[in-house]
């Protein structure tokens, strides 16, 4: 192996952990005695500017990734959904960190930060992974720091119970995705991801195909609990009620942008195969393949699982969100909905720029919003000591810009134009329709605007506690001020990328160049 190439395409995550090694000497070593908001302001600001760093070293990667020699087969990819989706995981880890500075849930805010990065670096390497034991040490790097940030409120019974809730989900989870790994292993003798697709293009794989569908079912399983699909959605409620509101935040946006990223890799591996571009890649790593009934019935079967995986989802979140009294399980269920949508983008994804655009889109819009929903949750929650519904009654006397800000958020999850979850929305289903018309794509694509319907129910339910109903107290909500930096930067930024759409969407693209 060349480790002088391979450390050049870990650089980022590189950098991640050695700031977050520096975090912990400064914090234990040098603040010790400090208050602890100067400690975590300090600790914050050396986690962002790691994320700066690590923004920073990503050029001075090698085109392409890293090669194991002489076989062809990539171990990590630059470039593409790869560098698009670091750069959004990068990016909201900042954002995240900048939530702690106002927070007073730990006392260990140097050990807090560390985790966050190193779970982040976690999340680079997934959406780098194009090899399952690197995609399985990368999930469990950044599942093990999510575990531990849940249950990072020592004082809060309701913290450590949904960390164990987590833990034991995930624990279970990871089992059925390694069993999957091992069973697409030992049919195609290969954990590459396109050596797999082109694996089970060989006349062994007819053969095997009983074990194809076990390792579709498992790999689903696994992956599902991942992105917080139904049925596997069973932690997230609890997770976010239970979690500290900056852990919870990162937990919502970065593990999801990493979690979306590799099931982009995976689609893209088998569409160099199923979309007629075999024959360049199949002469690059040395085989003559062969269509196969096997690897057609088994990827219909992938893009039926993606499709109940969507329907359920979408039905089960916004159904459930209904029902809730509390607005971080109302959050928990609509990410459970937000999850039906992009995978009814990835059953019908199509290998190219567009597919992968609209779901990275996505992606990385509904993260930004995500983060600064739990941003104004956890400042009524530290003004009320509830994040109930009734919580938010007369929001808008007691702080108008938080919620103004809030209105915002909730009109942009809910996909009201120009904001830009509108436009998330709007570049999905059409990237579906452009790869099916009309049959089942067209179906599950009215029942999610069906379901986007749904949603604005109870989004705007928030709204009315905050605009319409008289607070209980109406002493004013001071905000503090990088709070309040950091509301007014993501609410201007949805408003403004809802406005020009093309902003994101240009950028994005600029990722996709060369397809």
């Amino acid at each position: 192996m060349n480790y002088g190439e391979l450390f050049r395409v870990t650089l980022p995550e590189t950098a991640l952990e050695i700031a977050a090694l520096l975090v912990l000497v400064v914090d234990l070593g040098f603040l010790r005695k400090a208050a602890l908001n100067v400690r975590a302001g300090a600790a914050a600001l050396l986690g962002v500017v790691g994320c700066a760093a690590a923004l920073w070293v990503m050029p001075m990667q090698p085109m392409g990734g890293y090669f194991y020699p002489g076989t062809g087969e990539v171990l990590l990819a630059t470039g593409g959904t790869a560098a698009a989706a670091q750069i959004g995981i990068l990016a909201l880890t900042a954002l995240t960190l900048l939530l702690l500075i106002d927070s007073t849930f730990t006392k260990h805010v140097g050990e807090y930060v560390a985790l966050i990065l190193m779970a982040a670096a976690g999340g680079l390497i997934i959406a780098a992974a194009q090899d399952l034991l690197v995609i399985f040490i990368g999930l469990e790097l950044l599942s093990l720091g999510l575990y531990i940030l849940t249950a990072f409120a020592k004082r809060s019974g309701a913290s450590a119970e949904s960390a164990l809730k987590y833990y034991l989900f995930g624990g279970m989870s990871a089992a059925f995705l390694l069993f999957g790994f091992s069973y697409l292993y030992g049919i195609t003798g290969s954990t590459d991801l396109h050596r797999i697709m082109l694996g089970l293009y060989m006349p062994n794989a007819a053969t095997a195909s009983p074990l194809l569908y076990v390792a579709l079912v498992m790999i689903a399983a696994g992956l599902g609990f991942k992105v917080a699909a139904a049925p596997f959605h069973l932690w997230v409620a609890d997770t976010y009620e239970g979690a500290p509101a900056p852990a919870a935040a990162f937990i919502a946006s970065v593990s999801k942008v990493a979690s979306f990223a590799l099931l982009i890799s995976i689609g893209a591996a088998a569409w160099h195969i199923f979309d007629g571009m075999n024959g360049h890649a199949a002469l690059m790593l040395g085989f003559v393949p062969e269509p196969q009934n096997t690897w057609l019935g088994f990827h219909a079967s992938w893009t039926r699982v993606l499709m109940v995986l969507a329907a359920v989802s979408m039905l089960v979140g916004n159904l459930t969100a209904l029902a809730q009294i509390s607005v971080r399980r109302l959050v928990a269920y609509s990410a459970v909905a937000h999850a039906g949508y992009i995978l009814l983008g990835l059953a019908f994804f199509s290998y190219g720029p567009r597919s992968a655009e609209a779901i990275l889109y996505y992606v990385l819009t509904y993260g930004l919003t995500t983060v600064g929903a739990f941003a104004v949750i956890s400042v009524v929650e530290r003004a009320t000591g509830s994040d109930r519904l009734e919580a938010f009654s007369g929001l808008h006397k007691r702080s108008p810009l938080l919620a103004a800000v809030l209105l915002v958020l909730f009109l942009s999850l809910a996909g009201i134009p120009p904001l830009v979850g509108f436009w998330a929305k709007f570049n999905l289903f059409a990237a579906v329709l452009n790869v099916q018309p009309g049959g089942a794509a067209l179906g599950l694509v009215a029942l999610a605007i069906a379901m986007s319907a749904v949603s604005l129910f109870y989004y705007l339910q928030v709204m009315k506690r905050a605009y319409v109903l008289a607070p209980a107290d109406e002493t004013p909500i001071a905000l503090p001020p990088v709070t309040l930096v950091l509301l007014a930067f993501i609410g201007i930024a949805v408003v403004v990328l809802g406005c020009f759409p093309s902003l994101l969407q240009g950028w994005i693209a600029g990722f996709y160049g060369g397809m």
